[in-house]
């Protein structure tokens, strides 16, 4: 006779008397979300996608559990003064945090801006000297040879081919006439709009553009690119961490007020990204800090207030058609009352 297996992440069904020591593959862990990564606690693997979460394979071979986990026991219900003799003697303080459209005042997104001061460590100085020589001796052999070398990649942004001799300028070019947009964990090119929450699905959409390749630099200034950034808190910190190499203390800077966050970096020579985040929360400029480092930059955000964000950045008001219409909605309903 087969039964269930209540084993986390197995849920077939096995013969009782046929249930060897290996036949069941299952987390013996428990679920963990942690920044939008999902995983068990028993492995290493995580993921942002929760259907994926749900297919990872388990990491532990065993038998099969025929026993059903015990239901969580529910409290008994009870009134009257015996009901009155439970509640606690004391006054309850409850504190809810503040959400930026309700009564507790929210600073405005208009203040000034102010320049975050920042640090710059000893190992980016080092990158970038390193990175200054090899940049003189390329310019030299440039200017002795002229010419496109074999493997030199299009230039032009979502284009993925490299030159691969005269014939390749024939060839045609799919690349992003745009520029990356990256807003509420999504990523798309302002040129196409075709959204992703994966930043390797971004990195590999098809160009909508068709062109000629572009084998060398225009001298049009920096190139905006796209930079993978995440985020995590503290207690009293919000942290955001870009991972741009190499990046130009004096051409970077982050302006702040209580709310709103410009972000401008320049790295890796002519690469530029740029970002405006409308915080969730509030945050004590004149405390936080910009570290910059070899591989990456953190923007350490002093937390106004000791409590824990929603997410980091503040959803974008409902447009005022949408507004309008909930507004009649609920003025119908009240009327059919």
């Amino acid at each position: 006779m087969s039964v269930v297996c209540y084993n986390t992440g197995c849920g077939q069904r096995f013969d009782t008397e046929n249930n060897p020591d290996d036949g069941c593959t299952y987390h013996p862990g428990i679920p963990v979300f942690h920044d939008a990564l999902k995983g068990w606690s028993c492995c290493k693997r995580r993921t942002t996608d929760f259907s994926d979460f749900l297919s990872i394979v388990g990491c532990t071979k065993g038998s099969h559990n025929k026993v059903k986990p015990p239901e969580p026991v529910k409290p008994d219900v009870i009134s009257g003064e015996e009901a009155d003799d439970q509640k606690p003697k004391f006054n309850e303080y409850i504190i809810s945090a503040p959400m930026p459209q309700e009564a507790i005042r929210r600073p405005s997104a208009d203040e000034p801006m102010v320049r975050v001061q920042h640090k710059v460590s000893t190992s980016l100085k080092q990158a970038l000297e390193r990175l200054k020589l090899t940049e003189n001796v390329a310019e030299e052999k440039e200017e002795d040879h002229d010419e496109i070398k074999i493997g030199t990649p299009c230039k032009n942004g979502g284009c993925t081919k490299s030159f691969d001799g005269p014939a390749s300028d024939s060839d045609e070019c799919s690349y992003h006439s745009g520029f990356p947009i990256f807003h509420e964990g999504m990523k798309y090119w302002s040129c196409c709009k075709r959204k992703t929450s994966d930043f390797n699905t971004f990195l590999s959409q098809e160009g909508c553009t068709k062109g000629t390749h572009l084998w060398r630099k225009k001298d049009e200034g920096n190139k905006v690119v796209p930079c993978r950034f995440d985020w995590h808190q503290t207690g009293a910190q919000v942290i955001i961490s870009i991972y741009a190499k190499s990046a130009v203390p004096e051409l970077c800077y982050v302006d702040a007020n209580s709310t709103t966050l410009n972000i401008h970096v320049i790295f890796e020579g002519e690469k530029e990204f740029m970002q405006k985040i409308s915080l969730w929360g509030v945050i004590d400029v004149s405390k936080s800090i910009v570290n910059m480092m070899a591989a990456k930059i953190e923007i350490a955000m002093k937390k106004s207030e000791p409590m824990k964000w929603a997410r980091l950045d503040l959803p974008p008001p409902a447009p005022p058609k949408e507004k309008e219409k909930e507004k009649e909605e609920t003025d119908s309903e009240d009327e059919d009352e």
